[in-house]
């Protein structure tokens, strides 16, 4: 089927083997299901391999001027959501993740009903983590910030990182619900790609600075699922970050971190702020510290 692309050109790409995915759905919906610590699946080779190729050469450089900084006591990387901005591949990738027939699919696979995409994209779109980077374990934020009535309901995690090594960590770790142990590890390896529930207790990130060298940079793309909200009493709740056992004394300072983006959040949503204001802040300071150590040199 045709699509159109940014400059109003059309291309029969396929950028979704649709035949090959809706035949295994059986297979998939039962895997999903049962998987544990909570419905997920792991799935290698989501699309063709030349594209995956051409995403992962696609993405901007780290120091591009587009990426949003989410530098803060449990996080440490670089995110875009302006779909717009996006190279052209990359924003065609996500919009037929985002298609009425993809959605359907999903919604197939993960049994949850009456999915809808995201076209903001709030807090998803292109993901990239520098050396020393991480994202500490957490569960998503329930509630969309800007549409109080729809609630998150699954992640799609899409890695584009061909020959990464298991040394450098940056695995996606997926926790039990009582945050006493890691029961998935998935490496973020190119065209591998991660779908899991949002609820309230699906733990899971990459709480240990990743070690890749200074010239690679750990790359996905998430997109994020909700459903309308019929239940006015449910109001959701922030991102809640949590401390693994043995980290005793992170604890207290998790916790507050996570309480400044629960009132982040909240002004976030009252005042329709986006992520721009915070990242500039962010930027600056990162870049401070830079400086700090380098004696004043940022190059």
């Amino acid at each position: 089927m045709p699509t159109t692309t940014p400059t109003g050109a059309e291309t029969t790409e396929t950028l979704f083997d649709y035949e090959r995915w809706e035949s295994r759905l059986p297979e998939l919906e039962a895997r999903y299901r049962s998987n544990r610590p909570y419905p997920h699946i792991h799935l290698d080779g989501l699309l063709d391999p030349e594209l995956a190729q051409r995403l992962e050469a696609a993405f901007p450089a780290p120091d591009a001027a587009s990426w949003i900084q989410y530098k803060h006591f449990n996080e440490n990387k670089l995110g875009n959501t302006h779909r717009e901005a996006f190279p052209e591949i990359i924003g065609r990738v996500v919009d037929e993740l985002g298609s009425p027939r993809f959605v359907a699919w999903l919604s197939k696979l993960t049994g949850i009903a009456g999915l809808m995409p995201d076209p903001t994209l709030e807090g998803g779109g292109m993901h990239q983590t520098e050396r020393g980077g991480f994202l500490n374990l957490h569960a998503d934020f329930t509630m969309h910030h800007h549409k109080t009535h729809w609630r998150r309901r699954c992640n799609l995690i899409l890695f584009l990182n061909e020959g990464w090594e298991e040394t450098w960590g940056g695995a996606l770790e997926l926790w039990d619900r009582e945050m006493k142990r890691c029961e998935a590890k998935v490496l973020p390896l190119l065209n591998h790609a991660v779908i899991f529930n949002t609820d309230d207790d699906s733990f899971h990130g990459y709480p240990d600075a990743i070690e890749c060298p200074e010239t690679v940079t750990r790359k996905s793309l998430a997109l994020y699922y909700y459903t309308e909200e019929t239940d006015p009493s449910y109001r959701g709740r922030s991102t809640a970050y949590r401390a693994r056992p043995g980290e005793g004394w992170k604890a207290p300072l998790i916790w507050l971190d996570k309480e400044a983006v629960a009132l982040y959040s909240t002004l976030k949503r009252r005042l329709g702020l986006s992520d721009d204001f915070a990242s500039r802040v962010l930027g600056l300071l990162s870049r401070r510290k830079k400086s700090d150590k380098t004696g004043g040199k940022t190059s």
